[in-house]
């Protein structure tokens, strides 16, 4: 992406938020946009796959605190716009800052810090003395992106782990070109104004003042047969399919970071990291709170009164055995020891069972007169009869 195109994209238009929004509401704008636009949703839109990778460039760029100022400064620094070469730039300035590329402007690479350096602090420390870069942006390597997405795994997924196939888009070496910005059978050249520098001086008087190379627009290098996928960028967006390892016992809505999965970089750069966002269906018997995992089993009113042993149904084995003492009274919650979810030190939570007495819905023959029977035994019996004197005391 040139920088012309950086300064003149409405990135917070794109994402439909404003400029004051949070990290928060930024992210949840893109999240909604991100499945209404995805490709896989829109098999077949090309439409849908052109603004899916717009608000993936967009997103890119706010999620990040760093490329966020440094792109709302960009824009305040040209009057929220770009001026072209021969338009004039703010303050009276001449052009020459269009077409390259926005690393080469700004020097940096991406969320965690980049590679590069110089850009737009070797221009103005040649302003303030601390010398210009001789060795500009264009040379140096520069850290891939960091990229976000989303999966959805089953609960039991979830629990054990699994390798999930991700599907991504954004922005990266043109595959034609191979990011060399040259038409096939042919390679860029040293731009002979600058000699591959990237930038030219300018003399102000009592200080120079360094400037991308009007010539080659700061890349250092010449196209003269450009490359007709990418017109000469180097750079384009693609889709790419990767293999993801998602650890055992992750948890909705957690965020796993897989080191150097995101945008690969350039000239040798470092890949970027990739954020994938795990949403984990619900389990028909099985709940979670933290590494333990929670059910509840009924049992039956002799069971609760008497005492005894039931099977509970354990995630991933076979049934467990637990004492029920007698008296055990309705929602009173027992702990299974090591039968919850894998912790990443190896060990695992416990299972916590719940227990509800049910109430048959309907009684008879020795049953009901069973029950009879023990009403009369307990008939002087009133459980409420210390929650009235209470009542009446207060």
């Amino acid at each position: 992406m040139s920088t012309k195109d950086f300064l003149e994209k409405d990135y917070y238009k794109v994402l439909g938020v404003s400029k004051t929004s949070t990290a928060d509401e930024i992210k949840k704008s893109y999240r909604k946009l991100a499945r209404k636009y995805h490709p896989d949703a829109n098999k077949g839109d090309p439409k849908a796959e052109e603004r899916f990778k717009e608000i993936s460039e967009a997103y890119n760029t706010l999620s990040d605190s760093k490329r966020r100022k440094e792109y709302d400064d960009a824009r305040s620094l040209f009057g929220g716009g770009f001026r072209g070469a021969g338009q004039g730039a703010p303050g009276g300035a001449g052009g020459g800052f269009g077409g390259f590329d926005l690393g080469d402007l700004f020097g940096t690479g991406t969320a965690g810090g980049g590679a590069g350096g110089g850009g737009l602090g070797d221009i103005l420390g040649g302003v303030f003395g601390r010398g210009g870069g001789a060795r500009t942006a264009q040379t140096r390597p520069r850290r891939g992106t960091d990229v976000e997405t989303e999966t959805s795994l089953s609960f039991s997924d979830a629990l054990d782990g699994v390798t999930v196939s991700l599907r991504l888009a954004g922005e990266g070496p043109c595959p034609t070109c191979k990011g060399t910005g040259a038409k096939a059978g042919t390679v860029p050249r040293v731009c002979p104004n600058c000699e591959g520098t990237g930038q030219e001086s300018k003399n102000l008087g009592s200080f120079a003042f360094s400037e991308p190379c009007h010539e080659c627009r700061g890349r250092g290098l010449v196209v003269d047969d450009p490359c007709p996928v990418c017109s000469g960028s180097g750079r384009a967006m693609s889709t790419r399919t990767i293999q993801a390892r998602i650890p055992a016992g992750v948890a909705d809505g957690q965020r796993i970071k897989l080191k150097g999965k995101g945008a690969p970089g350039e000239r040798g750069g470092p890949a970027g990291d990739l954020y994938v966002r795990v949403h984990v269906s619900p389990h028909p018997v099985f709940g979670r709170t933290g590494h333990n995992l929670t059910v509840t089993v009924p049992v039956t009113f002799p069971e609760a009164t008497l005492g005894a042993e039931i099977k509970v149904p354990s995630h991933r084995g076979a049934p467990v055995s637990v004492r029920i003492p007698a008296g055990t009274p309705n929602g009173r919650t027992f702990r299974v020891r090591g039968k919850g979810v894998r912790r990443s030190d190896g060990t695992n939570g416990d299972l916590l069972v719940t227990v509800q007495i049910q109430v048959p819905q309907q009684v008879n023959g020795q049953a009901r007169k069973a029950l009879e029977d023990f009403r009369e035994a307990t008939a002087g019996q009133d459980p409420r009869d210390d929650l009235l004197q209470r009542a009446r005391g207060s």
